[in-house]
């Protein structure tokens, strides 16, 4: 199912900027059981989000009308919900006047299968040669320029490998290509820094608010890969995977911690 701009449809105009340019946002909803998961936390996103891109997007109301149509289609099936949101239609070049009405684009997929032994038994991981360039302005939105993690993704083809990590331009770790990146380190909870690069993922900020009003210390900083190679718990997370642990990482071992364990208990427990 694909609706744009509220009518059923599967295809954008050539002018429209988020095709010519990546220039928009978009976000990712488990739905799951009849429930559109986190669902207010990824619109307030995806509304800072434009801001941050200055892309007057005044259809907040149009936009949660039209996902109520879409709740009651896919009914009680579980599926994935992408909301993407362009700055519309311009003529070439990259000078915007702002004066396009926003494109807003539903689409739904089937949910995806993963192993069972994901949650419970981990993950292996790899190091991707690409980087994630630095660039503060754009830290922590999920815009559409998604070709550094396209590049990284498509480095390997191993079943066994369920997810890469990517650094930045300097060498610290940041985050997976699809997920974000924990470690415990002498029983505090760290996170990389986002402030250069990287997602701010609705999932990240819920795993750090589960942690500090249970009482676990949590850090956002800096992490190398010398340090996460010492850390004795690691996990990844995102909207539709949840968290899964990370038992290997090249020829790093790592095991299924208490904290972990916690942590995916406690998100699983949470309203959504």
């Amino acid at each position: 199912m694909v609706l744009i701009n509220g009518k059923s449809a599967d295809t954008v105009s050539v002018s429209d900027r988020g095709l010519q340019y990546g220039d928009g946002v978009f976000e990712t909803i488990a739905y799951r059981d009849g429930v559109p998961e986190f669902l207010e936390q990824h619109l307030t996103r995806l509304l800072n989000g434009c801001q941050s891109l200055h892309i007057n997007f005044g259809q907040i109301d149009f936009l949660r009308a039209e996902l109520e149509d879409v709740f009651k289609a896919i009914s009680s099936e579980s599926a994935v919900i992408k909301i993407t949101v362009t700055r519309g239609m311009g003529s070439r070049g990259y000078f915007s006047d702002n004066s396009a009405i926003p494109t807003r684009i539903i689409a739904t997929y089937s949910y995806p299968i993963y192993p069972e032994n994901y949650q419970s038994g981990g993950v292996t991981l790899r190091f991707c040669e690409q980087t994630l360039s630095v660039n503060r302005r754009l830290a922590g939105i999920k815009h559409l320029n998604r070709l550094e993690q396209v590049l990284a993704r498509n480095e390997w083809s191993d079943p066994a490998i369920a997810e890469g990590v990517m650094s930045d331009d300097e060498g610290s770790v940041i985050e997976g290509t699809m997920s974000n990146i924990f470690v415990v380190a002498d029983n505090v909870l760290v996170t990389p820094l986002i402030s250069q690069a990287g997602i701010a993922g609705v999932i990240r900020a819920q795993i750090i608010q589960i942690a500090t009003r249970s009482g676990i210390t949590v850090e956002e900083r800096a992490l190398s890969r010398e340090q996460l190679a010492q850390a004795a718990e690691v996990f990844v997370c995102n909207s539709i995977i949840g968290v899964w642990p990370v038992t290997r990482i090249t020829t790093t071992i790592y095991s299924v911690g208490f904290i972990t364990q916690f942590i995916q208990k406690s998100l699983s427990e949470l309203k959504k």
